[in-house]
């Protein structure tokens, strides 16, 4: 199999804006927590698919809770990127803030997505390394390794 190049975390990043509508609100006036899951999801899916060139599928999501309510009219920011890649999964984190009008944002939701590149008969295929720059970027590595493992561990287990 070609080993594919190597990428940086910042080749793949994505911000995505929303204006929360009436048809994303739920009988409590704040956001359906599936509107939120399906925001993520797509993010999730474009950081995956700038990262390996390939399509992708979702394999697992490690969370979703609202940390912080999310209204009518409110501005909401996703900011993806690429923390962990195996063999052929990818770890991306989501990130999403309310945005008031001055600027300020505060933390909705911290979401972990394994996206699991696919060639073109949908069976999965080899995704390039990433290039940590940072320390952030190392750290991030580190604790996505952790989670794989923790994951790997979950998937064994006999119930």
């Amino acid at each position: 199999m070609d080993q594919k190049p190597m990428r940086r975390v910042a080749d793949s990043a994505v911000t995505q804006t929303q204006i929360v509508l009436s048809s994303h609100i739920n009988g409590a006036g704040r956001l359906f927590g599936g509107q939120l899951m399906e925001w993520i999801d797509i993010v999730a899916g474009v950081v995956a698919r700038r990262h390996s060139h390939c399509n992708q599928t979702t394999a697992s999501v490690d969370n979703l809770q609202f940390k912080e309510a999310v209204r009518l009219n409110d501005t909401l920011i996703l900011l993806g990127k690429i923390t962990y890649v195996g063999h052929t999964s990818m770890e991306v984190q989501v990130d999403s803030y309310v945005e008031d009008l001055d600027g300020t944002r505060k933390l909705v939701n911290t979401a972990f997505f394994v996206m699991v590149a696919l060639d073109e008969k949908d069976h999965p295929v080899q995704v390039p390394g990433l290039i940590l720059e940072t320390e952030e970027e190392k750290a991030a590595w580190e604790s996505g390794k952790r989670r794989n493992e923790l994951r790997k561990q979950r998937r064994i287990e006999k119930y």
